[in-house]
């Protein structure tokens, strides 16, 4: 699944938050903690199991104003995850 466009951005994100295994609203609170004291332009990778991410994410993302890179799902180890990648505008 694409989200905002393909998988482009800087190399490395400013941090990774591992929310896997974990359900709704948990992904986004742990990204949201992890938002918090980060400058504008800093890059969050997000790792989820929790298929809601799918609405959850761009919903967080447009009230807070972030940008969401992208968003996909991809297979691991035998289970469905996601991935996405957000930068900080505020």
């Amino acid at each position: 699944m694409s989200g905002a466009g393909e998988p482009t951005g800087p190399a490395a994100p400013s941090r990774v938050v591992d929310a896997l295994g974990t359900w709704c609203p948990v992904p986004i609170r742990l990204l949201d903690r992890a938002a918090r004291g980060l400058r504008a332009g800093a890059v969050l990778d997000l790792l989820a199991t929790d298929p809601l991410i799918r609405v959850d994410l761009p919903a967080w993302c447009h009230r807070t104003g972030h940008e969401l890179v992208w968003l996909r799902e991809v297979e691991a180890r035998g289970r469905d995850e996601f991935a996405a990648r957000v930068r900080l505008t505020t």
